[in-house]
C-alpha cells in the first residue's frame, strides 16, 4: 500500500481521461503546470505500482533517460 504524509501534500485534484481510437489524452491541471514550472514537449514519467497507484513525477531536461 502507497502512504501519503498529508502534511507534505501541496495540491490534490482529479482529472478526466479521454480515450478516442488509439489517442489517450489526459490534462496537466494549470497549478501543477505552474507549480512545476512546466512547458510545451517536457516530459512527465508515468510510474504505476502493483496495488494500483500511479505516481507521475517532471522528468527533468538534464536526467532524461
Amino acid at each position: 500500500m502507497t502512504t501519503i504524509e498529508i502534511d507534505k501534500v501541496e495540491y490534490i485534484t482529479e482529472t478526466t481521461l479521454t480515450i478516442r481510437e488509439s489517442r489517450r489524452r489526459t490534462t496537466v491541471p494549470k497549478e501543477i503546470v505552474d507549480i512545476l514550472g512546466l512547458d510545451n514537449g517536457d516530459k512527465l514519467r508515468w510510474i504505476l505500482f502493483e496495488d494500483g497507484n500511479i505516481m507521475i513525477t517532471k522528468v527533468n531536461k538534464k536526467n532524461r533517460s
